[in-house]
Formats: C-alpha cells, structure tokens, sequence
C-alpha cells in the first residue's frame, strides 16, 4: 500500500582529474580578470606614485579637482601650488592628476 523508498545505487568514485576539471573554468576566470583589470591598474598606480614624487618646485599641475597651478613649494606630504598671482593653496601629494609641464633644470654655467 505504501511506496517504499527507492534508494540510490552507489554511482562509481570521480576520478581526482573531473574534481580539477571544475576549477580549470574558474582559475581561467582568475586569470583573465587579473591581465585585464589588476595589472593594468597597478602600473597606472605605479606611475602616478612615481610621478607625485617626481613634483618639484616651478613645475605646472592639474589636480584631480580640477585646479590648475604653479608649484611654488614641497614638503613631506604636501604641496604649496600658486593657481593666480598672490593666491597659494596647500594640497596633499597625491591628489594631483598630472603634471602638465615639468621645468627643466638650469644649467650652473648660463
């Protein structure tokens, strides 16, 4: 009258090469997502750290907000940037964007 449960019959053991054989897609996965998005943006994190610390006195900068100015002054961890005649802010290094021109060095002799 009642239906009996049907049990399983015990299926043969997968092999040690099917269980590898289900990462291969997800280590693919790893793989590409770090060519394509964590080693290019730590070169762009490189260069920007080696170009803030590059920054000296007379060179021209943008930050990231947007201001454009003259550098007139470097410490430590922050920059004095003249953006018109008589008007200095301070910022932190690492908010500039990029240098827009570096001066170059005087000479001793001219």
């Amino acid at each position: 009258m009642f239906v009996t449960p049907a049990y399983a019959q015990a299926a043969g053991g997968a092999g040690a090469g099917a269980a590898f054989a289900q990462f291969i897609p997800l280590i693919l996965i790893f793989a590409i997502m770090y060519f394509l998005m964590i080693r290019p943006q730590q070169k762009r994190l490189k260069a920007h750290r080696e170009m803030v610390a590059a920054v000296k006195k007379g060179d021209h900068v943008v930050t990231q907000g947007g201001i454009l100015g003259r550098v007139t002054s470097v410490r430590d961890e922050e920059l004095e940037v003249e953006i018109s005649q008589g008007v200095r802010v301070r910022l932190v290094r690492s908010t500039l964007a990029q240098v827009v021109n570096k001066t170059e060095p005087v000479a001793a002799n001219s």
